[in-house]
């Protein structure tokens, strides 16, 4: 909830959400939530919904669909994202309507819903982008940092693989598709055309 853009209804319920926040077990990431509740209660709604938009739709390292970092604006996206929605409905989760499946919010939801160990499996399929994102708002200074750090307190750290996955993303940035950009072959290979009588 607390990842989701600020709206009226959002922001109406921040008290409530805050005391429910209070009402937590002790816990590691008990703390992060209270931490990012101390200035999500003491900052104005205006600046508040500012700083979301500016932080993760403005921010290309920030954004908040996972599958983006790890497949790019590329066909395989589309396949991730077919295959966390037939997840969700597996698991009898509804998805608002406009956002789509990676949307780090649905993801955390379905993770609450699913049966043990998938969303878990989800998040570490994923753990490559959400340390991207938390690095980027750890650069920034974000509040939002103390979310992405209770996210990702409880799973695995970075094995080898999704550490190289990293470091290449930090490099690169996300992949471009490569397959039917060029519709020919370079002219220095393709053979001499005849003039049309």
């Amino acid at each position: 909830m607390l990842l989701q853009y600020p709206d009226e209804q959002l922001l109406e319920a921040r008290s409530e959400v805050a005391q429910a926040v209070r009402e937590l077990p002790a816990s590691y990431e008990k703390g992060c939530l209270e931490r990012f509740c101390e200035h999500w209660l003491t900052t104005t709604a205006t600046a508040l919904q500012q700083a979301y938009v500016e932080t993760f739709d403005l921010q290309r390292r920030c954004g908040l669909y996972l599958s983006y970092y790890v497949d790019g604006d590329t066909r395989k996206r589309g396949m991730s994202l077919l295959r966390l929605k037939r997840m969700y409905e597996a698991a009898g989760l509804i998805k608002e309507e406009g956002e789509l499946p990676d949307f780090l919010p649905l993801i955390l939801e379905f993770a609450e819903l699913a049966p043990a160990g998938y969303g878990r499996q989800v998040l570490t399929e994923y753990r490559a982008s959400l340390e991207l994102i938390r690095r980027s708002l750890r650069a920034k200074h974000s509040p939002y940092l103390h979310l992405l750090d209770a996210i990702c307190h409880d799973l695995a750290a970075l094995n080898p693989l999704q550490q190289a996955d990293l470091v290449k993303l930090i490099r690169e940035g996300p992949p471009s598709e490569q397959v039917g950009l060029r519709p020919f072959a370079p002219p220095e290979v393709m053979p001499a055309m005849e003039p049309l009588p």
